[in-house]
């Protein structure tokens, strides 16, 4: 056990239920921890300085912890205000030896205090989720951005912030994208954001879901998780969409689809999760019915446009369950309704729950600690973009699990081999 003073946590009284939560969350990520072992033993990030910007929960613990078991000098703070697990700060400082800088329910300012103090550290790989991190250092920071090497992102919204930043030539360094890996979002993104975010609306509200008509705005993968485990719980689930090929697609799939002005008038649940802002707006919101609920699964709190919620609110509202606001709003009738709101319009999996499982974090953070280790040997010939996971980091983060679930698959004959390859044989 390390002694440290370098951090800013709510409660260090708190390490003992981290660490033990940690383990739990530990032994529900085999991949990850078969990877840790590779790495105490071969060290192959040695001297290393990551700063991770990432939700600070028992899963991120364990890829902080492998990070570190590869000869990495790894800091931490939260990519969001409210998805601090307080006691795995406490355990990450106490028993890790980890700098962290992380409290749940922080203020934006102290919020960005907490990165510029692992900016402080001058890190060689950054770690993202969201691309706040990245974001400050070029634009606060610039005469740092020459000392890193490389960083990976994690999440959807950072990856098409880095693609903005890359398309203006603001990119200063290569980037990986391991939101982008089939392993990551695939599974990650559909099934954990599926399972996770009903149950942060149904801890914050112990709601029934059977019967409830639940509006998805958006249906990419997470929103294609959202919409198949509410329909599994018996919602009757509606999709808003601006791409057509995701809309069809909704519609293939057995969704009734429709523009948010007229699915605004019908839901009773809203989730949105496109990565885009002011989803859910003004006019919206005077549509809806009475107790309406509002929760977002999207990685930024813009998606609800809070401020011309609580505009039109005025003074009417209140707190009328821990982590749900209401507001009441002029309605199009004339008659007032509440509207309710999860989490502050933040992340509600991890705002109202604990976020994914971790044997769904598994396959995601062994991403990431493969990909930091590729990106520590090969970084200085990069370019500064953003690139995808190496296909071959992919396949092996989906073997491990499987062998960790003890499933075999099929090998290709020689003969199988040579056909796949080959443009000669026909019919």
């Amino acid at each position: 056990m390390a002694d440290r003073t370098e951090h800013d946590i709510a409660d260090p009284a708190l390490a003992d239920l981290g660490q033990q939560r940690i383990a739990w969350a530990d032994a529900n990520m085999p991949v990850l921890a078969s990877i840790r072992e590779r790495f105490a033993k071969e060290r192959p990030l040695d001297g290393v300085r990551v700063a991770a910007c990432l939700h600070v929960t028992t899963e991120t613990a364990n890829l902080l912890r492998t990070l570190s078991a590869g000869g990495a000098k790894v800091y931490a703070c939260a990519s969001n205000p409210l998805s601090t697990q307080d006691d795995v700060a406490a355990s990450l400082v106490r028993d890790e030896g980890i700098p962290t800088y992380a409290v749940k329910g922080e203020s934006s300012d102290l919020y960005y205090a907490h990165i510029d103090a692992i900016l402080d550290a001058h890190p060689g790989l950054t770690m993202d989720d969201g691309c706040d991190l990245v974001s400050r250092l070029h634009k606060d920071r610039p005469g740092q951005v020459k000392e890193v090497l490389a960083g990976t992102e994690e999440t959807t919204t950072g990856v098409i912030r880095l693609r903005a930043m890359q398309k203006d030539g603001a990119l200063g360094y290569p980037i990986v994208a391991v939101n982008d890996a089939s392993t990551k979002h695939m599974f990650d993104n559909r099934y954990g954001t599926g399972q996770s975010t009903i149950d942060g609306i149904v801890r914050a509200t112990n709601i029934l879901l059977a019967g409830k008509r639940m509006v998805v705005a958006g249906y990419g993968y997470c929103g294609k998780g959202v919409a198949s485990r509410a329909r599994g719980m018996g919602a009757q689930v509606i999709v808003c969409e601006v791409d057509p090929l995701r809309a069809l697609e909704a519609v293939m799939d057995g969704f009734r689809v429709e523009p948010m002005e007229i699915a605004a008038r019908e839901g009773e649940i809203f989730v949105t999760v496109t990565g885009d802002r002011d989803v859910l707006r003004r006019e919206h919101f005077q549509l809806m019915p009475d107790g309406a609920l509002l929760a977002n699964a999207g990685h930024f709190d813009i998606e609800i446009d809070l401020a011309s919620l609580a505009d039109l609110a005025g003074a009417t509202r209140r707190s009328v369950r821990p982590g749900v606001e209401e507001f009441l709003v002029p309605h199009h009738t004339g008659e007032p309704t509440r509207v309710l709101v999860i989490a502050q319009g933040r992340l509600v999996n991890l705002g109202a729950a604990e976020g994914h499982p971790a044997a769904v974090m598994d396959m995601s953070f062994a991403n990431q600690a493969l990909v930091a280790e590729w990106v520590v040997k090969h970084g200085k010939n990069l370019e500064p973009e953003v690139l995808g996971v190496p296909e071959e980091i992919d396949s092996e983060v989906a073997r491990l699990k499987l062998a960790s679930m003890g499933v075999e698959i099929d090998i290709l004959t020689p003969a199988q081999q040579e056909y796949l390859s080959s443009w000669a044989t026909g019919t």
